[in-house]
């Protein structure tokens, strides 16, 4: 029987010999997700939304093209589920991803997406009533959204990649088995303490690991 390969441990050093070079394209796109809030239309954060729907067990350029097409075909204002199902090609659990995107535009077709964020106090704040209230967003997808808009630079969001690199880091034991809004909390407070500690902020950290697992900035 083969036997599991060996995972050794990543050092503050070697992450952060990595950091450097990337710290500018970093930058940039942080500085691209704030450029959202303040210039984007509803219907352009919901295209982000739409995004972070689609995300979990999917890979993230599979995920934009879909939206991409969505858009494209003038499918996301009326399109039935059964149909923006049909072109989320590639995207994991594409029918309920679809029954996802038609509940929150119901939702906001009433309200607006832009004036309801602008409502909270802090990105915490805006996450907890995302996760009450837009059904496929958890705590990581609610995070991702804000982040790309500009609004969430210091939620961690706390994906496969990232839990990975952070126990490789030390800043978590192991990669837990599920993730419930306790763990999900306490793993993001030790991330932010090492951020702190390592003197990468929150935003730049997260996409450093990202692109330490893709090779790429992206979103």
């Amino acid at each position: 029987m083969d036997q599991p390969a060996e995972i050794f441990p990543l050092t503050v050093e070697e992450l952060m010999q990595q950091y450097n070079p990337v710290k500018p394209q970093i930058e940039a796109r942080l500085m691209d997700f704030r450029h959202i809030w303040e210039t984007a239309s509803d219907e352009e954060l919901f295209l982000e939304l739409i995004f972070c729907l689609l995300t979990p067990q999917s890979k993230a350029k599979t995920c934009w093209k879909a939206v991409e097409r969505l858009e494209q075909k003038c499918m996301i204002a009326k399109a039935a589920p059964a149909q923006i199902s049909l072109e989320l090609g590639g995207v994991r659990f594409h029918q309920r991803k679809g029954e996802y995107i038609c509940l929150a535009r119901n939702m906001f077709s009433t309200r607006s997406l832009r004036a309801t964020l602008a409502e909270f106090a802090d990105a915490a704040a805006a996450r907890e009533w995302l996760v009450e209230n837009v059904k496929g967003f958890g705590y990581k997808e609610a995070s991702h959204f804000l982040r790309n808009i500009g609004l969430g630079e210091n939620l961690a969001i706390l994906d496969r990649h990232i839990l990975k690199n952070l126990a490789l880091l030390g800043v978590i034991k192991e990669v837990p088995t599920s993730l419930t809004k306790r763990i999900y909390l306490e793993i993001e407070r030790k991330m932010i303490a090492f951020s702190k500690e390592a003197n990468i902020p929150m935003g730049h950290l997260d996409l450093l690991l990202w692109y330490k697992e893709a090779g790429e900035v992206f979103k």
